[in-house]
């Protein structure tokens, strides 16, 4: 077996390329950032562990866009703009070069997808499973923020995407889902492994929303905590839940993937709160973008939980409302 290089020529071979002007050509142990006229840094953090937020086994290459794109989520869900990110790399003694050179070309290509240059890190050694932590760096026009805390009685409650891909991905990929037509398998098994940031909808969010979040733990989960943060409350139409061809075979399949859907992780869409007035310039913008929104509610004042209306006309209450980490 080759011998594996060092810490520092691990970090000159395979993350020294991605660095932008702000990471010194990760020679020294910070980086060196000006933040753009005019606008606020946003700063987010993800940390992923095999065996919990992704299969040990999962291609190197597509772990590596998940941890970047996990945060680039919150940075869209902002109104943010990417600037940069740092990571840390705890690796796990069975590590190889091949899937290091995998995993930074799986990293370098996100990164000039998104345009946000690798600026630091850090690499270590853990008796434990892979840990990779990615400190995702943002700007938004100063007061343009969209805050979880944002929401407004009256504001319509629009999520992005499709809701319920990943969830279900996940369930296909532990042999517990529905038999389906390949096409659908193959899409939500991918939606799982390959989360897409609505970056293209930063802008929209910054000038329009009120309240911003992305759904990472659950629709339901998450919307909740966003109305709870802003002091509001809201009926939400669970009919107009925004489900992929490939999720609506699964539940046609198996009626329970429905519950599984709204209140399942890894969907990484964007809530968005908007003023009524607003509405039509959010969802024109939107479009322009190339990114669906869906109006699936509307906040009301008042402290209490979120009513969430099913298919019958009747009130529904979920066993849990999304993923817990503890």
């Amino acid at each position: 077996m080759p011998a594996r290089p060092s810490e520092d020529e691990l970090i000159a071979r395979y993350f020294a390329p991605l660095a932008g002007p702000a990471g010194l050509g990760l020679n020294d142990d910070v980086a060196l950032l000006a933040p753009p006229a005019g606008r606020e840094l946003v700063l987010t953090t993800d940390a992923l562990v095999a065996g919990v937020h992704f299969f040990a086994d999962d291609p190197a290459g597509a772990v590596a866009r998940k941890a970047l794109r996990v945060n680039l989520s919150d940075l869209a869900a902002k109104g943010a703009e990417p600037i940069g990110f740092l990571i840390a790399l705890a690796l796990p003694s069975d590590w190889t070069a091949a899937w290091l050179e995998a995993f930074a070309a799986g990293l370098g290509g996100d990164a000039a997808l998104y345009r946000c240059p690798l600026i630091g890190g850090d690499t270590v050694r853990t008796p434990g499973p892979l840990t990779i932590a990615v400190t995702a760096l943002g700007a938004v026009e100063k007061g343009r923020m969209a805050a979880r805390s944002g929401v407004r009685a009256g504001d319509r409650l629009y999520v992005s995407g499709a809701i319920g891909d990943a969830a279900i991905g996940l369930r296909l990929r532990l042999g517990l889902g529905p038999e389906l037509a390949q096409e659908h398998r193959r899409y939500l098994l991918d939606r799982y492994l390959l989360p897409q940031p609505r970056l293209a909808l930063a802008p929209a969010m910054a000038a329009y929303a009120h309240g911003g979040m992305d759904v990472s733990d659950g629709f339901v989960g998450d919307l909740t905590k966003m109305l709870r943060v802003s002091g509001v409350s809201a009926r939400v139409e669970l009919t107009r839940l925004p489900l992929s061809p490939a999720a609506r075979a699964a539940i046609a399949a198996d009626p329970a993937l429905f519950d599984i859907a709204a209140t399942g992780g890894d969907d990484y869409e964007l809530l968005a709160a908007v003023a009524p007035e607003q509405s039509a310039a959010f969802e024109a913008a939107a479009a322009a973008a190339g990114v669906a929104v869906t109006l699936v509610g509307e906040a009301f004042a008042g402290a209490l939980p979120p009513r969430f209306i099913g298919r019958d006309g009747r009130e529904a209450a979920f066993r849990h409302g999304s993923f817990s980490h503890f």
